[in-house]
This record gives structure tokens, sequence and C-alpha cells, in this order.
């Protein structure tokens, strides 16, 4: 008769099937778990359930941080951060829906209006980070930044190679459009930007300008609504009104109003 495994044999053997596996947590908690198991009274499935669950939760904890990383964050702001006392109900409930991600898996867009401070850029970073705990691959930058990422490949005569690798993020963040103007050439670049995203990825756009003075940063009225045709035409835009968001609660009265609308 075949000697059975002791409890020292079966746990080196566990240890070594989770380095085999790669599955380092099932290693560092099937001893503790199995002692709560006995004592509680688990079934085998119970128990096996709880220690691939804690696997499956660290491995899943483990790719949000790393996604998180990769989008290259100025910060890390999250929707729970976010002061909600002086936005209306209405926009409140939008913001909440656009947290589930679903206007991901349905390739659509946010923009973001309102001056600088209204917290713009916070919930553009919020929703991204959302998206990342969703398991979608993002990233982060400003819009002069994408700008001169596209320049670059476009000097080489890789622009279409490099708006190809874009589009496998499923969203991207273009922070702060209208802070300063584009040429010719940029212009040209954000609209080609904008366009290889429609229908087949998300991006977060933020500005401090109206879609009518959008020409302005532009530099050509026909590039500004082409661009802006493109992006609204699945979009939640939400209008982001009044004093900074960053010193309002330093300032006495009333707040201001914000609106929402969806295109």
């Amino acid at each position: 008769m075949t000697a059975q495994p002791t409890g020292k044999d079966l746990a080196s053997e566990v240890a070594f099937l989770a380095r085999e596996l790669k599955t380092p947590v099932i290693n560092e908690t099937f001893a503790v778990l199995g002692d709560q198991a006995r004592t509680e009274g688990w079934s085998h499935e119970e128990y096996l359930a709880a220690v691939l669950g804690r696997q499956v939760a660290s491995r899943t904890a483990n790719g949000t941080r790393m996604r998180i990383a990769a989008a290259h964050f100025p910060g890390i702001k999250t929707i729970e951060d976010f002061s909600f006392d002086h936005i209306p109900a209405t926009t409140r409930d939008v913001i909440a829906h656009l947290a589930t991600t679903t206007f991901i898996a349905k390739r659509e867009n946010v923009v973001l209006l309102g001056p600088p401070g209204t917290g713009k850029t916070h919930l553009g970073i919020a929703l991204a980070i959302k998206a990342a705990e969703a398991s979608y691959p993002v990233a982060f930058d400003s819009a002069t930044r994408w700008i001169e990422r596209l320049a670059a490949a476009h000097a080489q005569g890789l622009l279409e190679r490099e708006l190809r690798k874009l589009n496998r993020y499923r969203l991207l963040v273009i922070d702060e459009v209208g802070y300063l103007p584009f040429d010719t050439a940029a212009a040209s670049l954000f609209f080609q930007l904008i366009a290889s995203r429609y229908e087949t990825g998300s991006v977060v756009v933020t500005s401090n300008l109206a879609f009518s003075r959008w020409g302005e940063t532009l530099g050509d009225d026909v590039v500004a609504a082409a661009t802006i045709d493109r992006l609204v035409h699945h979009a939640q835009v939400i209008a982001l009104d009044g004093e900074s968001y960053r010193t309002r609660a330093h300032r006495p009265g009333p707040p201001p109003a914000t609106r929402t609308t969806t295109t």
C-alpha cells in the first residue's frame, strides 16, 4: 500500500504546484483558508472557490495597477474624491452612469467643457481609472502632447501606424483642448486622431472652450466643424460652468449651475 502524504508533504506539493502555475496567492493563502475551512465546516467546493477567488482578486488588482501606471496620469483622481456638492442631481446621475464604463463598450465619447479649474481633468482621469478597473486599456495626455506624438510619427512616415497603435487603447483622454492654439498641421493631426477613433474607440476630451470657439484653437472653422461632428455624434457632453472647482470652497455665495447635454 502506498503511504499517504503527510501534512508537511502536502504543503510542499501545493507550494510547488502554485509556483508551477504562477499563482503565488494560492501558496500564500491555502493553509490559512484550510484552517478556516476546517473550523467552519466548509465543503471542498467552498474551500476551492475561496482559494481561487483570492488568486483572481489579486490578479485583477495587479492588472488594474499596471493599466493605471501605463496610462501616465499626472495624478490619481477618483470619482469618490470629486465633490458633487455644487453639481445638479441630473448631472451627478449622468456622471455616475458614465462611471459604469458602458460608454466604452458602446464606443461612445465624453466631452467635458468649462472654464479652468472646474474639475474637467479630475473627472476625465476618474473616468479613465474606472475604465482601467474594468480591464480596459487607457491612455492620458494633453492635447498638445498627443499632437507632438502624432507629429513625430508623421515626420517618420509612420502616422497611420501610430494611429493604429493608439486604437489598441479602448479609451484615450485628451486633456486641455483649446488652451493653446494649433497651427494648420496640428489641427489636421487632431482631426485625424478624432476621426480614427470614430465608432472604433472612445475618447474623453476636456476643453475650456465652447464648441462655437473651437475654430479659434483649430485655426479653421471647417476643420473644427468636421472634428466636432465626429466627436459628438455618439457622445455625452457635460458643461461645467462657474468659478474654479479648486477655489470654490474658499468663495462665499451660492454655487453656479452646471449644464448637461446629450448628443
